[in-house]
């Protein structure tokens, strides 16, 4: 067996290792059929119980009402970035984004080629350290799009605004790590790769009444109506990726739910961050009030260590907790310094194993 490592990557990130193992185990032999998943049709009766099942879960973990629907997509949150506007909004209508991260702004920019986009506020001339609160909606905006949790510079919408209309959102790196009320939002959208699955699938749950309301012609593979009513199966989906999402999604069941998994994330965050509070040597980059429980980006206090040490002691500080089986904790290069994804497979002991390295390295930093 291969020593224990700790993955604190920000994504492709940590999965439960049941999910993991049972996949690995389909690869070879799925549902005692004889035939690995990646070898089988997606037509077959295996297959299509296996994608109607993962959807009863996510509806049952989320409480995700009858009116919505779900869809299991390709390309990523990216491709949702030209999918939502070209489906949502009009060539002559608005939409109201709000710029809170580097994905926001990139949502924002494929919005634009679709119709007026109204950006309500903006973080980025403070680096994107926090969530601007107050802003005005523009009267008659089709939608408001947010991005509930920034991965990079880790802030998250601890109360998402009340829509005029509707809310969009991009819950890649969060969804699942808290209850939320799906009935404040029109569309829901997530990359799986951070707290779902592995790469190769995202999740979009669409309020029925949103739909058909644009005039352009929308592309077959680009249209929510073309893959709602065939239930993903318009075109082979991403079976493998659909699968981990099953068998993550049976393991988040099993640990009591998104109720409990969001008293978990909270006590592993508190843990780091209360750290990072009383340290020497660290410090967190997010404002306080807006600080994420998925991602926490952290550098060296600048009277703790001179400027042209910092380089030399990031790397000695990430070789040393590689050293510890801690890996993936370099930060995102706009931010710098370090970041530790604490996604829902991510053990507390995990976490405890970090603090605990931090505080050796201080002590050896600083005596």
């Amino acid at each position: 067996m291969s020593k224990l490592v700790y993955n604190f990557s920000a994504g492709p990130s940590v999965l439960p290792k049941q999910a993991t193992k049972e996949a690995a185990d389909a690869i070879i032999d799925f549902a005692n059929t004889g035939i690995g998943i990646l070898e089988m049709s997606h037509r077959t009766k295996p297959i299509e119980s296996m994608v109607a099942d993962t959807d009863s879960m996510l509806r049952a973990l989320m409480g995700i009402p009858e009116n919505y629907d779900i869809v299991f997509l390709g390309g990523g949150a990216s491709l949702q970035f030209c999918m939502v506007p070209m489906n949502l909004l009009d060539q002559n209508a608005s939409a109201d984004y709000t710029d809170t991260g580097v994905w926001a702004s990139k949502a924002l920019k494929e919005a634009k080629q679709f119709g007026t986009v109204n950006v309500v506020c903006s973080s980025k001339a403070e680096t994107y350290n926090h969530i601007p609160k107050q802003f005005n909606q523009t009267p008659g905006a089709t939608y408001l799009h947010v991005t509930s949790n920034n991965t990079i510079y880790g802030t998250q919408w601890k109360q998402f605004p009340k829509a005029n209309t509707y809310l969009v959102a991009d819950m890649s790196s969060d969804i699942l790590s808290r209850q939320v009320n799906v009935s404040d939002f029109g569309l829901i959208y997530a990359g799986a790769q951070k707290n779902m699955s592995c790469a190769g699938v995202t999740v979009a749950i669409i309020r029925k009444d949103v739909l058909g309301k644009v005039s352009r012609t929308i592309p077959t593979m680009l249209n929510y109506a073309t893959h709602i009513p065939e239930k993903s199966m318009f075109n082979t989906p991403p079976v493998f990726a659909i699968y981990v999402m099953n068998r993550t999604l049976s393991w988040l069941k099993q640990n009591g739910g998104v109720p409990e998994m969001e008293k978990t994330n909270n006590k592993k965050s508190d843990l780091l961050y209360n750290v990072l509070d009383n340290s020497k040597l660290f410090t967190g980059t997010a404002a306080k009030e807006d600080r994420s429980t998925m991602n926490i980006p952290f550098v060296f206090k600048k009277d703790a260590v001179a400027a042209e040490k910092v380089e030399g002691f990031e790397k000695e500080f990430l070789a040393f907790t590689k050293e510890q089986g801690l890996d993936q904790l370099k930060g995102h290069r706009s931010v710098g310094g370090f970041r530790a994804s604490i996604y829902n497979a991510m053990p507390i002991e995990g976490v405890e194993a970090l603090v605990k390295t931090m505080a050796a390295f201080e002590k050896k930093i600083l005596g």
